[in-house]
């Protein structure tokens, strides 16, 4: 269940489990839904499975701000497939967004399950308000947890990940950060890079409103193999870059740019990439999550990018929402936290 923060949560899932019962039920709040061929905001969205070969269990993780660890123990509690045999093991994880320590939680999960797992999912949205993100799991309503649902198969699940940013700056060193603050790029103000990257661009960067501004120039943290995505949001008085995840102290970063086409094209190789991981077999189901600044970024270019990946999977249906970042860990991809990424897990028939 995906639901925009308008409804009233709690009694959204009391409503849905007393008219359809269910024997596992894990969600988030989102910020922009969409279903088979409907897409918009302010919705609510459902994808019901059931199956004679796949096995689920639903997982929790409490305290994430205060012991990631300790959440990614909570969730792989539940996980049937660490003592039981499956060929293919994978979970779907949704994560309070605004509790932070996304991409900690991901490498503990990877540790705890020494690598077993595919990870697909994202972090909960509220329209881009950044004020509350929650998760469900049961008619529960979790802020400051995680939340998972393992699915073990006996056939490949195909996960695929994509981005359209590219390099549009020279590269800075991040000198100081403390939590999602940005505080120094080379030894000086973050916030002064951004100023000198839109003068050279002739752009607008005001600081009281940089959103327009940080929607079309993000940054990319140089993984040596390609970038991580963080979306900055704000600037604070002393000139820090409040961004949407971590950017660790030592890394180095550029800020990118992108085009409506080349986020497109990027959802369609996510797509194809996650149809070629089903080895062959027919794709039963697909979801979807890409980052509620994409959608902000492109406004009704948005639906072009999910009529692409309808395209590949024609007859299938596509369930989905808007996140305050991605998560996506599978064969040949060990990021884990994404900003502005097109993440596709396709389940076979």
């Amino acid at each position: 269940m995906f639901a925009s923060p308008r409804y009233a949560h709690q009694d959204l899932l009391q409503a849905l489990v007393s008219e359809c019962p269910v024997g596992v039920l894990v969600g988030a709040s989102s910020a922009g839904e969409f279903a088979r061929n409907i897409q918009g905001e302010g919705m609510a969205c459902a994808l019901a499975l059931k199956s004679a070969e796949l096995r689920f269990a639903a997982g929790i993780g409490r305290n994430l701000r205060e012991d990631p660890a300790a959440a990614a123990r909570g969730l792989t509690a539940s996980f049937r497939g660490m003592t039981e045999q499956a060929p293919h093991r994978a979970a779907l994880v949704l994560t309070d967004a605004l509790a932070g320590h996304a991409q900690a939680l991901l490498d503990e999960l990877t540790l705890a399950t020494v690598g077993q797992y595919q990870f697909f999912g994202g972090g909960a949205g509220d329209d881009a308000q950044f004020r509350r993100t929650v998760v469900f799991h049961g008619t529960e309503v979790l802020t400051d947890a995680a939340v998972t649902l393992e699915i073990l198969s006996p056939k490949p699940l195909g996960i695929g990940v994509g981005h359209g940013w590219e390099p549009a700056s020279p590269a800075f060193r991040v000198t100081k950060a403390e939590g999602l603050r940005l505080i120094g790029l080379n030894g000086l103000p973050a916030v002064e890079a951004f100023e000198a990257h839109a003068e050279r661009l002739g752009q607008t960067l005001d600081r009281q409103a940089p959103v327009p501004f940080f929607l079309q120039n993000i940054l990319g943290v140089d993984t040596g193999a390609g970038y991580r995505l963080r979306v900055p949001l704000a600037i604070d008085e002393a000139g820090a870059v409040l961004c949407a995840a971590e950017v660790p102290v030592g890394s180095r970063v550029r800020i990118m740019c992108s085009t409506a086409e080349s986020t497109v094209v990027a959802a369609e190789r996510a797509t194809a990439a996650a149809l070629a991981g089903l080895g062959g077999h027919r794709p039963k189901v697909a979801l979807f999550f890409d980052c509620v600044a994409t959608r902000l970024r492109l406004g009704d270019a948005f639906a072009t990018e999910l009529d692409a990946v309808r395209a590949q999977i024609t007859g299938v249906p596509l369930v989905g929402c808007n996140t305050h970042g991605q998560i996506a860990r599978a064969e040949g991809q060990f990021e884990g936290f994404h900003n502005c990424t097109a993440v596709v897990c396709v389940l076979p028939e």
